[in-house]
């Protein structure tokens, strides 16, 4: 039996990242999966679909490069390659996770591991089977995506996002379930390669985590693009066909049966807690995750959870964060909690959405008196420049003390501009902070700063 002071199950963005940190602090190591490292986001999810949608980028770029003084004709794409590039991003990315463990001198053990003690691991393989011993484990085994009775998955008509960013070719028409981040972003990517998108919503916008503005922002944009919005709509049933698919709908007391090529249901994902010993063990579970404390222990408290299967956030950057705080205190170091306020969300469509904190809604519920500032970006001179100026920055300030409760933005690199207000609101900014910042001239984050001064009616040009 092979021993070691801590074995990570799981090999995603959570599950590798705690094995490096605790290769770095002197922990003997080793991370248990039966897949190629990197877990679902660097090899089915956040990586691959951002290359695609690059590629949609560009494409649209060059069909609109008359508007820059640019000619160009015969345009032609070849969607295998297209699909190929973002595969080949994967892999490359995985190999360079497995070099990471080589480096660290951590083992990387292929199977399937079900916990058999506290302290105790069987790891399967085809019809091998080794044991493994920790003093310390980390579950990390993600999540997958969410599907409902009448609505399963046939990797065909019925397809999830793992099929979509894989398929030969774009289907003529596609009814997409659901209008979060994976669904805003597949509608986006395969409206731009000319497919007919039609978006179903049972919550009464599209982007329902997002503030108000932002989802009618984004919405007013799809539509605009070609990209059918159905809002406050059911969805009973799918049936998959020989040719075709059929989604069974209710708005308002109307039925309507939506026909397409295929249905990809994007209703989000469920955490992958089964066969994994957490019954026989009495590791608590609620609502399909695992239950953990502040610094990621289960009720065993030489076991822990990180990432999806431990509930939402259902977002890497946050697997990994909680990986740093779950071996920091596997070695007894003084370490933060994860701050759950201050998580920012991305959605990587066109425009795109970076978000954190409170939405305006959200701090009126709470009982702050809010000043809200906002700057459309049709109003910044570097937007103008590189001819996007959809969208807008919108700030969220206590009134009283000043404090940056919420940022929101919309539109060009808002993914890359977010980062900037996290680091305000996790230093307790205030909107004097920010907009006496100087930002260099021209940029988009001139945005934010003209946004934190609209807030106390000093913006300077709008």
């Amino acid at each position: 039996m092979a021993k070691f002071d801590l074995a990570v199950l799981g090999g995603g963005p959570g599950g590798y990242v705690a094995a490096i940190r605790g290769a770095q602090l002197g922990l003997k190591t080793c991370i248990i999966d039966k897949d190629k490292l990197g877990g679902i986001c660097l090899n089915w999810g956040c990586i691959p679909t951002k290359a695609l949608l690059k590629n949609a980028e560009v494409y649209h770029t060059i069909k609109n490069a008359d508007s820059y003084g640019i000619t160009v004709e015969n345009i032609s794409v070849d969607f295998k390659k297209n699909i190929k590039r973002s595969r080949d991003v994967s892999k490359q990315l995985s190999k360079g996770i497995e070099f990471l463990m080589k480096k660290n001198k951590i083992v990387h053990i292929s199977g399937t591991g079900k916990l058999i003690s506290k302290s105790s691991i069987k790891v399967i393989n085809d019809n091998k089977i080794e044991m493994v011993e920790a003093d310390k484990i980390i579950i990390a085994t993600g999540a997958r995506p969410r599907t409902f009775p009448g609505m399963e998955f046939d990797g065909k008509r019925i397809i999830g996002s793992k099929e979509a960013m894989n398929l030969d070719a774009p289907p003529k028409k596609l009814i997409i379930i659901g209008s979060g981040a994976i669904g805003s972003e597949f509608a986006y990517y395969y409206n731009e390669f000319g497919t007919e998108v039609q978006m179903v919503e049972m919550m009464d916008r599209m982007l329902p985590v997002e503030d108000a503005d932002v989802s009618k922002e984004v919405r007013k944009s799809f539509i605009k693009s070609g990209i059918n919005v159905s809002t406050g709509t059911k969805v009973s049933k799918i049936e998959s066909l020989k040719t075709k698919v059929k989604v069974f709908t209710e708005k308002n007391g109307k039925e309507e049966i939506l026909e397409g090529d295929a249905a990809l249901l994007a209703v989000g994902v469920t955490g992958n807690i089964e066969n994994l010993g957490l019954e026989e063990l009495g590791i608590k579970t609620d609502r399909g995750a695992i239950t953990i404390n502040e610094f990621n222990q289960t009720n065993i408290s030489n076991i822990y959870a990180i990432g999806d299967v431990s509930g939402p956030p259902w977002l890497a950057h946050v697997a990994s964060a909680q990986g740093h705080v779950a071996v920091d205190h596997i070695k007894g170091h003084d370490v933060k909690p994860v701050d759950y306020s201050n998580i920012p969300g991305c959605t990587y469509c066109h425009p795109q959405v970076g978000s954190l904190g409170l939405t305006e809604a959200q701090a009126n519920s709470a009982g702050y008196n809010i000043k809200v500032g906002k700057f459309l970006f049709k109003a910044s001179g570097k937007a103008m420049a590189v001819g996007d100026t959809t969208g807008f920055v919108k700030l969220i300030f206590d009134e009283k003390y000043g404090e940056l409760l919420g940022a929101h933005i919309v539109g060009s690199e808002a993914t890359e501009l977010i980062a900037e207000l996290g680091i305000a609101k996790a230093l307790e900014s205030t909107w004097e902070d920010i907009a006496m910042t100087v930002h260099a001239h021209p940029t988009l984050s001139e945005a934010i700063m003209e946004a934190a001064l609209d807030a106390f009616g000093s913006a300077i040009h709008q």
